[in-house]
C-alpha cells in the first residue's frame, strides 16, 4: 500500500510490527479484496498486516528460521550452492577474457532480463503484458539464472509482498540477515506444500502449461545449460589452436559458477540489505528502502521502497537519478510491440516535482 511520495528522503527506523498503522490499511486487507486480487496478480499490492490463521501458519512454517534443522533441509540445494561457491574460487586460475565477456553477458541476459523483468515486472506484479515469444524467451533467461522455477519464483515473491516484514514473509532481515540472503534457500518444502502455495498466490499462473513444463524439469535445464556452456569453450578453444580443456573450464568456472553466484547474490541483496539500509521516498508498511548500489548490481531492483509502494509499475526508478536498466529493455520491448500494456505511470496523487512518470 503506498502513501505519498516523501520530499526529503531519510532513513526511516520505524517498527512494521507496532499498532500504528492506519484503519485505512486493516480494512484494505479484508479477505475478500486478497482473494479478488489474486486472479490478476494483483495480490502483491496488498500488505496484510492481521496475525496468521492456523491454516496459513501451517503453509507459512516452511519460511521460518526455526526450520533450519538437519531434518528439515534441503540437501541438494545446499550442496549446490556449495559447488557454484567453490567454483568461483577456482575460476581465477582458468581466466580469460572470452569467458569474462560470456559471463558479463550471461548475467545481464538472465538477471536482467531473466528474473528482474521476466521473473519479476512481468510474472509476479503483471507490470507488462508480453507476446508468446517474448513471454518464452524472459522465463527461459529466468530459469536459466538458476534462482528456481517461475512458479516458485512468482509464488514467494507475492508472499513477500503480502507478509513483507511480518510473520511469514519468507526472507525477511529481521528474521536474520543471514537468513533473508541465503539460508532461507536452504529449507526443504515439500511439493504438496509448493501445490498449496501455488493454488493460493500464484492461481493465474499456475496452470500454465509452458510455466508447469519449466517447473518439472527446472533442474535439466540448468545442468544442460552447464554442459552446453562447458562444451562451447572446448570448442572455441579448439577453434582457435588453444589449450580447448582450459578454454572449457574458463567458460564453465566463468560463465557458469561466477555468473550464477553473482546473480544469486544480486538478487539476495534485495532480500536482505534493501530491507535493512538506504533512504525511503515513500512511507510504506514495512522497512523497505532504496539502495544505490544495489539498485546497480541488481540491474535498478535497488528501489525497493519505490517498488513496495507501487509493485505493479514497470519502472523502478521514481526519481531522475535513480537509474533502472531493466526498464530500458521494457521500453525496447514496448517500442518494437513484444510488450503492451505497460503500467509505467505514477499515480496522480504520487506524483512530485522531482519524481518521473514514465
Amino acid at each position: 500500500m503506498a502513501t505519498n511520495l516523501v520530499e526529503d528522503a531519510t532513513v526511516v527506523t520505524d517498527d512494521p510490527n507496532t499498532e500504528e498503522f492506519s484503519q485505512d490499511l486493516q480494512q484494505a486487507t479484508d479477505q475478500d479484496v486478497i482473494e479478488s486480487s489474486l486472479v490478476e496478480g494483483e495480490m502483491a499490492d496488498i500488505h496484510d498486516i492481521r496475525p496468521l490463521s492456523p491454516e496459513m501458519d501451517e503453509l507459512l512454517s516452511g519460511f521460518s528460521p526455526e526450520k533450519l534443522q538437519r531434518k528439515h533441509l534441503d540437501w541438494p540445494v545446499i550442496l549446490w550452492m556449495i559447488g557454484i561457491h567453490l567454483g568461483c574460487l577456482v575460476a581465477p586460475f582458468f581466466f580469460s577474457w572470452q569467458a569474462l565477456g560470456l559471463t558479463i553477458f550471461m548475467h545481464w541476459l538472465t538477471c536482467s532480463v531473466g528474473i528482474c523483468l521476466g521473473y519479476h515486472r512481468y510474472l509476479s506484479h503483471r507490470s507488462m503484458t508480453l507476446n508468446k515469444p517474448a513471454n518464452f524467451f524472459v522465463t527461459l533467461c529466468g530459469v536459466l539464472a538458476g534462482e528456481g522455477d517461475p512458479l516458485t519464483w512468482a509464488a514467494n515473491h507475492r508472499l513477500h509482498h503480502q507478509r513483507s516484514d511480518l510473520k511469514g514473509d519468507p526472507h525477511s532481515p529481521f528474521d536474520g540477515s543471514w537468513w533473508s540472503h541465503i539460508l532461507w534457500t536452504f529449507v526443504y518444502r515439500n511439493p504438496e506444500q509448493d501445490e498449496r502455495l501455488f493454488q493460493r498466490y500464484i492461481p493465474d499462473l499456475a496452470n500454465n502449461s509452458m510455466y508447469r513444463f519449466f517447473h518439472r524439469t527446472f533442474g535439466m535445464w540448468i545442468i544442460g545449460a552447464a554442459v552446453a556452456t562447458t562444451a562451447a569453450g572446448y570448442a572455441l578453444g579448439a577453434w582457435m589452436g588453444a589449450d580447448a580443456l582450459f578454454m572449457a573450464g574458463s567458460f564453465f568456472f566463468w560463465a557458469v559458477c561466477v555468473r550464477m553466484a553473482l546473480a544469486y547474490h544480486s538478487t539476495w541483496f534485495v532480500n536482505s540489505a534493501t530491507h535493512l539500509w538506504g533512504y525511503r521516498n515513500y512511507e510504506t508498511n514495512d522497512k523497505s528502502k532504496n539502495l544505490w548500489w544495489v539498485a546497480l548490481v541488481a540491474y535498478g531492483e535497488g528501489w525497493h521502497n519505490n517498488h513496495h509502494a507501487h509493485p505493479r509499475l514497470a519502472k523502478a526508478g521514481h526519481r531522475w537519478y535513480e537509474i533502472d536498466m531493466t526498464y530500458w529493455t521494457i521500453k525496447l520491448l514496448q517500442l518494437t510491440g513484444m510488450a503492451t500494456k505497460v503500467h509505467n505511470k505514477l499515480p496522480e496523487q504520487q506524483t512530485a516535482a522531482n519524481a518521473t512518470e514514465s
